[in-house]
């Protein structure tokens, strides 16, 4: 069984659970996940099955969507609901006062990492060091939020849609908004709605996949679709699988540098090609499945 499951990750549940789950009900002994998403997020994890799992680190690096409720007037340590709180005072938000410091939090922005997040610092994942009471400095980073909406949602929360590049925390984007409006905010809900090409509407919750498996699994070219694709000869499909180079000159289609999908001529996924700007004249075996 090779291949992508986009599960609809459930509340409470761990990335590395998803896998665990999706090792179960397939059988197979390797799963991977193509990104953590935190306990308390719901929504769309892709996990690699099988062979599939050689393809993660060739993901391509896509955009990200999501759905958050944020609640004005709570900062917590982790800068979510499920934090110790460090303050916590009445707050008279409007939608209005939220839509006027959205156009500061949208494009190119600079952005502090949460030290309760999975990002590797000096190696050791900074939550490691935050559940010990440490806090390091860290360097803003750059990210892009193409676009970000505020809604009234209700018991007083507010809804935030955001669309952003790869890195964004959410979590850290509402604290700032909250900041920037002089009350503090934090994050009380997460759901992604988009990771690595993949939407909601291509995913599965757990109930669904046991009623689905062994059904269920995308191909493992799935998300690899804006990549350029080319067929080889039966000569070449054996060269290509054993890892050989071939002559780009004698593979149509290979005329650009980059990443290729590579398929024998009876329309078999074989792998991951890639022509190098150095050697223009060769597409070398990337992976292979």
């Amino acid at each position: 069984m090779n291949g992508f499951v986009i599960l609809d990750k459930s509340e409470g549940m761990t990335s590395f659970r998803a896998s665990s789950f999706l090792r179960r009900i397939y059988g197979e002994k390797k799963t991977g996940h193509t990104g953590t998403l935190d306990p308390m997020a719901t929504g769309v994890l892709p996990v690699a099955i099988g062979r599939a799992t050689r393809f993660i680190d060739f993901l391509p690096q896509t955009d990200k969507g999501y759905e958050a409720r944020m609640r004005f007037g709570l900062t917590t340590d982790t800068l979510d609901i499920t934090g110790k709180v460090i303050s916590e005072a009445p707050a008279d938000i409007t939608l209005d006062d939220i839509n006027g410091v959205l156009p500061a939090f949208t494009g190119d922005i600079m952005q502090m990492p949460p030290m309760f997040s999975a990002l590797s610092v000096g190696g050791k994942r900074l939550y490691e060091l935050a559940r010990k009471g440490e806090e390091i400095e860290r360097e803003k980073r750059p990210v892009t939020v193409y676009e970000i909406t505020a809604a009234e949602a209700e018991n007083g929360e507010f809804k935030l849609t955001v669309h952003c590049s790869k890195g964004t925390y959410i979590r850290s984007l509402i604290a700032d908004i909250g900041e920037s409006l002089g009350c503090g905010a934090c994050m009380t809900a997460l759901r992604r709605t988009l990771s690595n090409g993949f939407t909601l509407s291509d995913a599965h919750t757990e109930e669904e996949l046991k009623q689905l498996a062994p059904g269920g699994v995308l191909p493992v070219d799935a998300p690899f679709g804006n990549f350029p694709g080319v067929s080889l000869s039966k000569a070449q499909s054996v060269r290509f699988k054993n890892g050989g180079e071939l002559f780009t000159q004698r593979v149509n289609g290979a005329e650009q540098t980059g990443l290729y999908r590579v398929y024998s001529n009876e329309g078999e996924f074989l792998g991951l090609g890639e022509v190098s700007a150095e050697e223009k004249e060769l597409i070398k075996a990337r992976r292979v499945i």
